[in-house]
């Protein structure tokens, strides 16, 4: 398993990190916790999950219960008063079974927190950092201009964002920007929600931009291996790589 920086967090995280957001998909508590020990004892120590999904949030939290200091560990929140996040905060470090999360991530596709806003929100997270509760913080949207404003202000670490083969030139600029910030890149769907069937494609070209994260998100062992796989040996990036990939963009584009 390779691990690289996660942006200016200097978080050592692998490249291939495990979306937990649809563990109750699993088949039951003992399929998700051997899906989540599979990938941990595999070299994943990057886990993503959610406060929208507290079911997925808790068979994540008692997976990893025993080993919680190894691994890195994120969630959300999209509550827009302080009171709100401070107390979505708390459920998920009781339901995780910690005292700390290692990323936060704000979900936001309106507005971008800024200091100084009447919303008080970033001065929320700012003082979450402080507190100990949360060691870094960013944002989650799937809104471009936000995603954009939210790198150049300069005011958060990471960046989640969907990211994929049938992906615009725009969002590929949003690539750059982020490595050129120094912002960490998270990849959601990066199957783009099931419409990419070639596994091998989608992996081999997540592999070319090396400050990209992407979260697979798993339900079954044989996704986890499949994943794992193609970690293991990943596809060549070569002419006839490219030609295949820009053939199924040039159709769903």
């Amino acid at each position: 398993m390779e691990y690289v920086r996660l942006g200016k967090t200097d978080l050592l995280i692998s490249r291939v990190a495990f979306g937990a957001m649809k563990l109750t998909e699993a088949g039951g508590e003992e399929d998700a916790a051997s899906l989540v020990r599979k990938a941990y004892e595999e070299g994943i120590n990057f886990f993503d999950t959610s406060r929208k999904t507290p079911e997925s949030e808790k068979l994540l939290g008692d997976a990893l219960y025993d080993i919680r200091k190894n691994i890195i560990l994120s969630t959300t929140t999209d509550s827009k008063l302080p009171d709100d996040i401070i107390n979505d905060l708390e459920n998920s470090l009781m339901i995780l079974h910690t005292d700390k999360v290692d990323l936060y991530q704000f979900e936001t596709e309106k507005f971008l927190p800024l200091p100084g806003g009447e919303d008080k929100i970033y001065e929320t997270l700012v003082s979450l950092k402080e507190s100990g509760k949360i060691a870094h913080f960013g944002i989650v949207t799937t809104n471009l201009e936000v995603a954009i404003r939210a790198v150049e202000s300069g005011y958060y670490e990471t960046i989640q964002f969907p990211f994929n083969m049938l992906s615009s030139d725009s969002v590929l600029e949003l690539v750059k920007i982020c490595e050129e910030n120094d912002v960490g890149f998270i990849a959601m769907q990066p199957l783009c929600g099931g419409v990419i069937e070639n596994i091998p494609l989608a992996f081999g070209f997540m592999r070319q931009y090396e400050n990209v994260i992407p979260i697979w998100g798993v339900k079954t062992m044989q996704e986890m291996e499949q994943i794992l796989y193609f970690n293991d040996h990943p596809p060549v990036v070569d002419e006839k790589f490219k030609e295949d990939a820009e053939k199924i963009r040039s159709f769903f584009n």
